[in-house]
């Protein structure tokens, strides 16, 4: 009896559900019908606008009929996203008690069951995130654009709007990752495309081809299991190595993709941008951006490195006196590596790191003009460790050797007496202060950049020898604003004193010897082969270690950083050598013709006088060679006096020797 009972209150307590869940079905019907009939848009996506507010990205200028799109793709898609899609209202209430019961025993909201109608809903009006508000909202929406719309509509609309991989649209993904059309997509093509909305970020086939590879082959198993393809075109599909070509943009830069992701990296950091807005895009993103330098930058690339080049390169243009990135490169080929190494990888930066050197040596009261003995030179430290650094050949002037040589011939045994006698937390004081935010150990190696640092660090440490003196912080993004013109985001352009503007004068005068046919002596200035090609003047520094090459330039203008070398770290061989010199020069003199450029105006407690290069010593007329040297005023060399830090050295080590 009790058993009857209970039946019949289930029985009653069903039908009075199901009652309840048709007429809310019928009520929300009538009101969607009642509702105006929205408007679809096209595809929402990210507008990246550079320095002079030109588009010069733009993911959303093909919308394609479905009539259009390969039928692989549609069924890959449904079959991945949907499989009920023809038959349901809007949303899967099977899928959904599904997911609420998972949800509930994992205790989160991992589990979805958004429908394709739902998922085009979101990426036309709501954001991304997981709660439940949002749920019900997607919900009701879905329900109108099934009211309003057909089903071939709604799909339409989807397949050009949804995320493949930073790509909006299927047609902008088609001739993105395989230069074709979406109608002309074969079963391989579709199934990878139609793998990428499920995770965007993880999907995408050059950057994580791995997932790729694995999703394609879920995409693939489940047009199977819907019996839209037989096993062996399974197999066909599933074995077919596909060809990524990456077209990326209007102005046929084919690096412009580096710059692209670091400017959505970027953008991500962002903290007052919700994550929301960037995974739906419809943001119009307005960078720093220089095309010319992009064109310049890319085309001293392409003369001497191609896509086949083994040894990898990357490369970096900023505006030292804002800090804007105007250029970049992270690799011979995006299509093959997306890792942008001008921005993430480390490397040892060899002599580079010698200009923050002589700035701190400068600001301790060295001149130009004084001097260390370059010879073969052994240092010996406490517990009887030893150091011996080279010359470049062994090559030394086995005399006393200015500063202004030391830096044009980048005498490593001047850079490491330099780095004792200063102490080697000094060194590390001036990267920090510099922005240098990679880790530098106060070593006696650290003057001849035996750390590990990043290209765009290096490039905005030079900036504030550049800009005389201010530390600024390289950036993508000046401004952001969403679809309908609100301002989210500008940047913040501060800019401190960091650097004696007189003693950063001084540094980049001397920095033009690295190229001066006046330091022609018993050595050769580092980058005089360049000589020929140069037709403004500028502050160069290399730098080089067995497994990386660098180079680093600027003047008021620009600054110019290239690295070479092998993401294993292998050493580099001698045909190698030269890339990396040449790929600089002719990017700063293709940037900079038809610009007008000017050297920096000498300070007012500032003094030329003529010395001998190699000595610094004052010029006599018995010296075959003169230069000009630069000094603040009162610590110029005269006759009866110069600078020779030598006995000074040997005093401060026997000193230290003593105390040990």
């Amino acid at each position: 009896m009790k058993k009857m009972k209970f039946l019949k209150k289930s029985v009653k307590l069903f039908i009075i559900s199901l009652s309840l869940f048709i007429l809310a079905n019928i009520g929300l019907y009538i009101y969607c019908i009642l509702t105006p009939k929205m408007e679809i848009n096209k595809a929402q996506s990210y507008y990246l606008y550079d320095k002079d507010k030109e588009l010069i990205f733009d993911n959303n200028d093909d919308w394609i009929n479905l009539e259009d799109i390969s039928p692989y793709l549609i069924d890959a898609t449904i079959s991945a996203e949907d499989k009920f899609f023809y038959k349901h209202i809007g949303f899967d209430y099977l899928r959904i008690a599904k997911a609420v019961l998972v949800n509930i025993i994992n205790h989160n909201k991992s589990e979805g069951a958004s429908t394709i109608t739902q998922q085009y809903a979101r990426n036309l009006f709501l954001n991304f995130d997981k709660t439940w508000s949002r749920k019900l909202d997607e919900a009701l929406l879905a329900f109108e654009l099934e009211t309003h719309y057909s089903k071939d509509e709604i799909l339409e609309g989807y397949l050009n709007t949804i995320n493949y991989g930073g790509i909006f649209g299927i047609e902008n993904a088609s001739w993105y990752y395989f230069n074709k059309s979406a109608s002309d997509l074969t079963l391989a093509e579709a199934s990878m495309l139609a793998g990428i909305p499920q995770s965007p970020s993880n999907n995408s086939p050059l950057k994580n081809p791995d997932n790729a590879k694995n999703r394609q082959q879920v995409v693939l198993h489940l047009m199977k299991k819907n019996k839209k393809i037989t096993e062996q075109e399974y197999q066909n599909a599933l074995n077919t190595t596909l060809t990524y070509t990456s077209q990326n943009n209007d102005s046929n830069l084919s690096s412009l993709m580096y710059f692209k992701d670091a400017v959505i990296d970027e953008l991500k950091g962002i903290d007052v941008i919700p994550d929301s807005l960037i995974e739906t895009g419809g943001l119009r993103v307005y960078t720093t951006l220089d095309v010319k330098a992009q064109e310049s930058l890319e085309a001293a690339f392409k003369t001497y490195l191609t896509s086949d080049t083994e040894i990898q390169t990357s490369g970096i243009m900023i505006d030292p006196n804002t800090g804007g990135v105007l250029a970049l490169i992270g690799g011979n080929d995006y299509n093959k590596s997306q890792y942008n190494r001008a921005i993430y990888a480390k490397r040892q930066v060899g002599s580079t790191m010698k200009p923050l050197l002589y700035y701190t040596a400068l600001e301790s009261g060295f001149t130009s003009a004084s001097t260390f003995t370059s010879e073969k030179t052994t240092f010996t430290f406490s517990q009887d460790q030893t150091y011996s650094p080279n010359n470049y050949n062994d090559t030394y002037a086995q005399g006393p050797l200015s500063m202004g040589a030391a830096i044009s011939y980048s005498d490593n045994i001047y850079a490491v007496k330099t780095h004792l006698f200063l102490g080697e937390d000094m060194l590390v004081a001036t990267g920090k202060r510099l922005g240098i935010t990679s880790q530098l150990d106060p070593v006696p190696s650290l003057a001849l950049g035996t750390e590990e640092i990043s290209l765009i660090e290096m490039a905005t440490a030079y900036a504030s020898f550049a800009n005389l003196g201010y530390k600024v912080n390289s950036h993508f993004i000046t401004k952001v604003e969403d679809s309908k013109g609100n301002i989210l985001y500008e940047y913040d352009e501060d800019k401190d004193n960091v650097l004696n503007s007189s003693l950063v004068y001084i540094l980049n005068e001397m920095l033009t010897y690295t190229y001066d046919s006046a330091f022609i002596d018993y050595n050769y200035p580092t980058v005089i082969s360049l000589l020929p090609k140069i037709t403004n003047k500028y502050s160069i520094k290399t730098g080089t270690t067995d497994t990386d090459m660098w180079i680093l330039g600027y003047n008021k203008d620009v600054v110019v950083g290239i690295w070479n070398g092998y993401d294993d770290n292998r050493t580099i061989s001698s045909k190698d050598y030269g890339y990396h010199k040449n790929i600089w020069i002719d990017t700063i003199e293709s940037y900079l013709k038809d610009k007008d450029t000017s050297w920096y105006k000498t300070p007012d407690n500032v003094v030329g006088v003529m010395v001998n290069p190699i000595t610094g010593k004052i010029a006599t007329d018995a010296d075959e060679k003169t230069k000009v040297f630069y000094f603040i005023k009162g610590t110029e060399p005269t006759i009866n006096n110069n600078r020779d830090l030598e006995a000074a050295f040997k005093e401060d080590n026997n000193k230290e020797d003593k105390k040990e």
